[in-house]
């Protein structure tokens, strides 16, 4: 099963049909998938089921419905153990952004922690699970697919936050601090300190 945020709530890739009550179920096959996209962006469905009967197609048949962006991101650490956060658009989240041609995924995690942080002497540890959300764009909707890394970082000089991306602090949070900024952060973000913990 695939979890996909739209807005925040979850949209649910599945093979399975449980008899639970509280979302609606929707037919990969006949769905207006832009229609569900709307009605859950507009807080009309709060929690839906694309239901298809083949999970190892489930994603592929999504892909073919609606555009997908790569993106790559970073969970990073310092000496500290402390893990480096940014603010925007008045939410926590980790740097991140769009794969450019031609450049492979891990390369794109590390370039756009940089160029978000200002954070350099970055090292990949190891490979994170993927997050799926959904956004509009120029007044299209795209599924974005940010591959997510665990990073160590050495680096000990001023944070710079990217202002022309609209980020308006960066910060290295400990683990009390990380929890605080949790609650005001997106669903997909702490799917990855659910794991890491």
């Amino acid at each position: 099963m695939y979890k996909v945020f739209v807005n925040d709530k979850p949209l649910f890739l599945t093979n399975e049909v449980a008899k639970e009550t509280d979302f609606q179920l929707f037919l990969l096959e006949s769905v207006d998938i832009e229609q569900l996209i709307v009605k859950m962006f507009n807080n009309k469905i709060k929690k839906a089921y694309l239901y298809y009967p083949d999970e190892k197609e489930i994603l592929k048949k999504v892909k073919e419905k609606i555009p997908v962006a790569k993106a790559g991101g970073g969970l990073v650490y310092n000496k500290k153990s402390e893990v480096l956060f940014i603010y925007r658009n008045g939410k926590w989240d980790l740097p991140k952004g769009g794969k450019e041609k031609g450049e492979d995924i891990e390369l794109t995690a590390m370039r756009e922690v940089e160029e978000e942080t200002g954070v350099g002497k970055l090292k990949i540890k190891k490979k994170l699970q993927k997050t799926y959300h959904i956004f509009k764009r120029n007044g299209r909707y795209k599924l974005k697919v940010t591959h997510w890394f665990e990073m160590t970082s050495t680096f000990s000089g001023e944070l710079i936050p990217q202002a022309n991306e609209g980020i308006e602090k960066v910060a290295w949070l400990n683990p009390e601090q990380i929890q605080e900024a949790l609650k005001n952060s997106y669903e997909n973000i702490k799917l990855l300190f659910e794991v890491a913990e």
